[in-house]
């Protein structure tokens, strides 16, 4: 599939060489420093609201949009653009230029003149990589630079050619090959759908749009679990990893953030998927069943979710605060969008509550902490992450993971609004 519109100017470089232009064009972006376009956050006022108190919080500890996720160095890294779309949004209702220079230096910091994406390889077909695509389509709008139209080209260069199953699923990677994760969902069909958006119209816009909607049927199909509602981590279509049932190829556990994921796919998908759609009743239809298999297993005292879903107060398992501000924002935008009914707010504001209650901190500055989040969890590579319970509880735990403070200050906004 071509995704380049034919009205765009394409940018002249093939499939076959872009990624040794991207390797080779990395000399061309200028070393950024820590101090520069620092926003000099001093402090955060107790007064403003929960989403501008957090997001003024990241400012503060991580003067630069790139040191997002921790980052010491600039690097193309999706947990940014989470907390960046918060700050695209707090910009849109106040106006506070300093969102927005926030957002811009990450496009400053990450692309080249020529349109090169530091540190990223085409070849490598990782769908990671496109969630970051969210920003650049942001920047591309507001500002028409022609280097974020190259670098978006090239990512709609990695769509066309991403290795999929049978079926037509994405892969994860091209290393994790026949294997479809949940996360992996989120960090491509965003994207895939708000790239269609701006970019692609008549046929070639529909069948993009078909193909989105067909990740989310393939999930259902082979990730549901019928008996809970719940889904599965991840899929391998070869039966081949270690972590795969033999026969229906599902990992074993319902990790929280992989629902997670995969819920904030399904309502940010529909922010572009057109009105008259045929697939928008099959995706609302989807996050129905989705939000009644999560509010069963929310805990019924702290409103929280448990690292593995499905296994409450187990030895070992804990109340995690990724999967948590990522399901409250699911329910609360999908009530406020109309995909649920008003009464599924009861679930997402004690979930919220829940999340100020037991996971928020405030330092001497003003500054909030979300606490108790899964630093990662995968599976396979090396060494090898063999999906079990255990793998999933001993996980690394950390505070203010962007995967978690992001969708704290989109569902802060949402209840705001």
């Amino acid at each position: 599939m071509n995704l380049i519109n034919p009205k765009v100017k394409l940018f002249a470089v093939t499939a076959a060489c872009m990624g040794t232009f991207l390797v080779s064009s990395q000399t061309a972006i200028p070393s950024v420093s820590s101090k520069e376009n620092n926003p000099s956050v001093k402090a955060v006022p107790a007064a403003l609201k929960w989403s501008e108190r957090m997001m003024l919080s990241e400012m503060y500890r991580f003067p630069q949009s790139w040191m997002l996720d921790f980052n010491t160095a600039p690097k193309w890294s999706y947990p940014a653009a989470i907390v960046l779309e918060g700050a695209e949004k707090l910009y849109a209702a106040t106006g506070k230029k300093e969102y927005y220079d926030y957002i811009s230096s990450f496009g400053a910091a990450l692309i080249s003149e020529e349109g090169a994406i530091r540190g990223y390889e085409l070849d490598k077909y990782n769908i990671d990589m496109l969630n970051c695509g969210n920003v650049l389509l942001y920047l591309y709008q507001k500002e028409k630079k022609d280097k974020y139209l190259k670098a978006l080209q090239t990512l709609g260069l990695q769509i066309s050619g991403h290795p999929r199953t049978a079926e037509g699923a994405f892969w994860h990677k091209k290393i994790y090959s026949h294997q479809v994760w949940l996360d992996g969902i989120y960090m491509g069909m965003p994207f895939y759908a708000h790239y269609t958006h701006d970019f692609m119209k008549g046929a070639q816009a529909e069948k993009a749009y078909d193909e989105i909607v067909l990740q989310f049927e393939l999930a259902q199909k082979n990730l549901l679990d019928k008996k809970t509602g719940l889904l599965y981590h991840a899929w391998d279509e070869s039966r081949q990893q270690l972590w795969a049932d033999k026969t229906t190829g599902r990992s074993p556990h319902f990790w929280g953030r992989a629902m997670g994921w995969y819920g904030m796919a399904m309502v940010d998908v529909l922010d572009y998927l057109p009105e008259g759609h045929p697939g928008r009743a099959k995706m609302i239809s989807f996050i129905k069943s989705y939000a009644d298999a999560i509010i069963k297993v929310q805990d019924k005292n702290s409103g929280l979710w448990y690292q593995v879903l499905d296994q409450g107060a187990a030895k070992g398992n804990y109340t995690e605060a990724t999967a948590s501000t990522m399901f409250v924002y699911t329910i609360i935008k999908s009530v406020n969008q109309g995909y649920l009914p008003q009464s599924y707010k009861k679930a997402a504001k004690k979930g919220y509550d829940g999340i100020i209650k037991n996971l928020i901190t405030v330092d001497e500055n003003g500054a909030v902490s979300l606490n108790k989040c899964c630093a990662v969890a995968g599976l396979g590579g090396t060494p090898y992450r063999d999906g079990s319970y255990e793998y999933y509880i001993n996980e690394k735990i950390r505070s203010n993971d962007p995967k978690g403070t992001g969708p704290f200050i989109l569902a802060s906004l949402e209840f705001e609004k």
